[in-house]
């Protein structure tokens, strides 16, 4: 068996394993077990060997619990198929996760991301505190995400196998997250251009140092968003790559790097990643990314294209009550729902935090009744939250239909 992972002791294997395993190699297998038992030999041998005698290749689910120590892949629990919020740049801080939460029917979200981390910084005894915050969980948050059983995941970003192995064992020692996912789909050229995020598609080698680094780093769930390809679409060489790996999900967004954000997200690509799923890793669940714009939407594409979840980014912008699609939306939610985030924003980072970031959610919320374009003018001229507070307020003041309803 060719050595890609250099800490793995072989373990015999039978030659029927590759008919007993029709979606997990003895490779990745072995790679995992490593690394659940520790560097043990002892137990590797123990756990492959019970795996294979109890055929529990055929229950991938199962084969990952009888792994010691290794915290539940959330990713295989649920007999749903999963919602999940996008990870997005100055957009889904410990503030606005809990604000989502708090306006969402319960059962609809189903798991949260951070803002995207860089590994270097978080490994940098002084670039650390410029992009810790990026990882803080509130207390309050914390409460809302165990009442709803809402998972939250940490993504990082970065290009050195080492780094990444340093900043999850960190974030093991400081933070509770349900899990770990890499960025390889960020099409930022400026991210690229360091080789990271969407670069790494077409730099194989260097992904798969990335992913192993990770997974031995901890036992939490892991998972890669990543894209169609960089200039043109090449999902068959990298998906069917990724499919090799030992991560428990694959978040695929339907663009290749080039696009960015441009033109349609293709679903039938993603659709072909689930096919090479189904014939190469039952086990990796695959979730779809790009344009989805309603609960609605995203279960009409799951069960068009198979997938087992979607994941919702800029229709979040369109409709931040997007996760609860029966509420009738009236001027009361809108104000309410901005005041709220300004509080939860305040009381996160004070001024911390550069005030200006709230001018994007007050486009948001500010629209869609009489008066919202004048007032929205006025918003987006505040510079500090007594300033806009003092706007609302004025605002809630001379509009008769607030009193004794929105404070």
């Amino acid at each position: 068996m060719q050595q890609r992972f250099p800490n793995v002791i072989p373990v015999a294997v039978p030659a029927t394993a590759t008919t007993i395993v029709p979606g997990i190699s003895p490779t990745s297998f072995l790679s995992s077990v490593w690394n659940a038992g520790r560097n043990s030999p002892v137990a590797v041998a123990k756990i492959a060997l019970t795996a294979i005698s109890q055929g529990l290749f055929n229950n991938p689910p199962k084969l990952l619990s009888c792994m010691p120590d290794r915290k539940p892949a959330f990713w295989h629990q649920s007999r749903q198929p999963l919602l999940i919020l996008a990870p997005m740049e100055d957009v889904t801080d410990t503030a606005f996760r809990e604000l989502i939460i708090s306006i969402s029917q319960p059962g609809k979200l189903n798991v949260l991301y951070t803002e995207f981390t860089s590994t270097d910084g978080l490994c940098h005894p002084v670039g650390r505190a410029k992009v810790e915050h990026r990882l803080k969980v509130s207390e309050s948050e914390r409460r809302l995400l165990k009442k709803h059983d809402i998972k939250i995941v940490a993504q990082l970003w970065g290009n050195k196998p080492e780094k990444f192995s340093e900043a999850i064992k960190y974030i093991e020692d400081h933070f509770d997250y349900d899990g770990i996912d890499i960025n390889m789909g960020c099409p930022v050229r400026n991210v690229v251009a360091h080789g990271s995020c969407s670069a790494l598609i077409d730099n194989a080698n260097l992904a798969a140092e990335i992913i192993d680094a990770s997974r031995q780093a901890t036992q939490l769930p892991l998972s890669v968003k990543t894209r169609l390809g960089v200039k043109e679409i090449d999902t068959g060489r990298w998906i069917s790559f990724l499919l090799q790996q030992p991560i428990d999900a694959i978040i695929l967004h339907g663009r290749t790097q080039k696009q960015m954000s441009n033109g349609e997200a293709n679903w039938d690509e993603i659709g072909h990643a689930v096919t090479l799923r189904n014939q190469l890793a039952p086990h990796i669940r695959i979730i779809g990314n790009g344009d989805v714009t309603s609960v609605e939407d995203a279960h009409s594409r799951i069960a068009r294209y198979q997938t087992d979840g979607a994941m919702i980014g800029r229709g979040i912008f369109h409709n931040p009550w997007l996760f609860h699609p029966q509420k009738n939306i009236f001027i009361q939610d809108r104000i309410s729902t901005l005041l709220q985030h300004l509080s939860l924003f305040e009381s996160n980072w004070g001024e911390h935090k550069n005030f200006a970031i709230l001018r994007r959610f007050f486009k948001i919320y500010l629209n869609g009744f009489d008066g919202a374009s004048a007032l929205r003018a006025q918003m987006m001229k505040a510079n500090h939250f007594v300033e806009a507070r003092k706007l609302m307020k004025d605002f809630i003041n001379a509009s008769p239909i607030f009193l004794h309803q929105v404070s």
